[in-house]
């Protein structure tokens, strides 16, 4: 008997110290495993901040879950975009005019929808869906030839993402305010619906297009041609091009998808306020999109990227603007918190790389 109670300690000891090993090794080796265990911790921080002084459990998860809602809603556009900067990141570049984007893609669908003088469909007689329906098709494909447009300067004018994009923002911006100086819009409330139509008495669509435009992409980046060579060209662009693979127009193609992923949010976004501060709308949009690709393990070096971790980086950053939000934080300090979880998590890489 005192034999078997040795050995059945030793092995309980044993399998307490695999459990610790195999812990350490996934967090060590497996980034969206690290970044999992961060969100879990800070769902954790915000569901006890929420406190539990309800009347029952029933009312307790009612106001729960209905912060998680405003929460996925309200991020949801950056979300988007985040998706798109995890593609951009992966090749070795950047992309600094999403938020100038924004602007210009969602001036030009209220333009398009105005049922004022100014509105362009309506000057042409085309309103109601079908004027909807228009409008959408145009604003994604002028997000998509303006992302392009940035494309054809990084790949054949051999400018620099920095340079191009840095550009790009500047002029989509100026060139909006400029033609947008006292412009009141008049958008239908049927194009509204797009981001306020109810599910179940919730208005979760805004949150339907991210987890849609997310799914799509894993699956790009996972099982197609086009994900691989995304990789190649961020990991190594000389053994790429030695592979066949035309590096140039993965990355027009690549800067393209980003500025229709823009186009998206611009519409929820347009769709969701009726209207958009042309001067304020998307400032800092390329900064949070950064945070939230390297924050779920993105390399900034290209060559490695996430979909599934991008989406849980943009949650642990929704959750800490929240929490700071709940602490009675000044607004100007939260970015200070954003930027030191970037430095942190691009350190981290920096260690991965030299372990």
């Amino acid at each position: 008997m005192i034999p078997n109670k040795k050995s059945s300690l030793a092995d309980s000891g044993q399998g307490k110290k695999t459990f610790i090993g195999w812990f350490k090794h996934k967090w060590s080796n497996d980034p969206l495993f690290s970044i999992l265990i961060a969100l879990i911790i800070m769902v954790i921080l915000q569901t006890l901040t929420l406190g539990f002084d309800y009347q029952s459990f029933g009312e307790w998860f009612q106001s729960w879950s209905n912060n998680w809602i405003n929460i996925l809603r309200n991020n949801a556009g950056i979300g988007i975009v985040a998706l798109g900067m995890t593609f951009v990141i992966m090749t070795g570049g950047i992309d600094l005019s999403v938020g100038s984007t924004l602007v210009i893609t969602g001036a030009f669908a209220m333009y398009l929808l105005d049922t004022g003088a100014q509105g362009i469909l309506g000057a042409v007689g085309i309103t109601g869906v079908p004027a909807i329906i228009l409008t959408i098709v145009l604003v994604l494909v002028f997000g998509y030839l303006l992302g392009a447009l940035i494309g054809v300067s990084i790949t054949k004018g051999m400018v620099p993402p920095f340079i191009a994009t840095l550009g790009a923002m500047m002029i989509f911006r100026s060139v909006t305010q400029h033609f947008a100086q006292g412009y009141n819009t008049k958008v239908p409330v049927e194009f509204l619906q797009i981001s306020s139509f109810k599910i179940g008495n919730l208005m979760i669509m805004p949150i339907i297009y991210w987890a849609i435009i997310a799914l799509i992409l894993y699956y790009v980046s996972k099982r197609t041609t086009f994900g691989r060579q995304i990789i190649a060209v961020g990991s190594n662009e000389r053994a790429a091009k030695l592979s066949g693979v035309n590096i140039n127009k993965v990355k027009l193609r690549v800067y393209a998808l980003m500025g229709l992923l823009v186009s998206i949010a611009a519409i929820i976004q347009v769709s969701r306020i009726g209207s958009m501060d042309f001067s304020n709308a998307g400032r800092g949009m390329e900064m949070d999109a950064i945070a939230a690709a390297v924050v779920g393990g993105t390399n900034m070096l290209g060559g490695r990227g996430y979909i599934l971790g991008t989406v849980y980086g943009m949650l642990i950053i929704a959750v800490m603007n929240n929490l700071l939000n709940l602490f009675g934080v000044p607004p100007f300090l939260r970015e200070a918190f954003k930027g030191v979880i970037v430095i942190v998590a691009v350190l981290l890489q920096r260690k991965e790389k030299t372990a």
